[in-house]
């Protein structure tokens, strides 16, 4: 089964704004060249999901997990996302969809994030 990533950000007015998405993107490129890895937006860019899983489909996925790059579990992500994912599953039955968790619900980008913190602030790490 061929299986996409796609990377799924709230979007900005200012396309500066998803640079380190797309630093992500081809992070993940580079480690896994094969691995189809998209990037989307809820907002204000594109393309928006719908358009990317249709991309990402029409290219041969048969899975395709989302992956949100938000700090936490906020509105969208509980109410909006799954119910874009309802539709697309409903308009691609044979197509397997997953919802990940906000990325920033990931320990290991946690402690990332209060390491890079006590870096900025000239602490010593533990």
């Amino acid at each position: 089964m061929t299986t996409a990533i796609i990377l799924f950000a709230h979007g900005a007015r200012d396309p500066e704004w998803a640079a380190p998405m797309r630093r992500v993107q081809a992070a993940i490129r580079s480690t896994a060249p094969a691995m189809s890895v998209e990037l989307a937006f809820l907002e204000f860019m594109t393309p928006d999901l719908p358009t990317c899983a249709a991309e990402a489909i029409a290219g041969g996925a048969r899975k395709v997990v989302v992956l949100p790059m938000f700090i936490a579990q906020g509105g969208h992500l509980k109410r909006e996302v799954p119910e874009m994912l309802a539709a697309m599953q409903a308009r691609w039955p044979t197509v397997e969809f997953v919802l990940d968790r906000a990325i920033g619900e990931e320990e290991s980008v946690v402690q990332a994030m209060a390491e890079a913190a006590l870096r900025k602030a000239g602490a010593a790490l533990a």
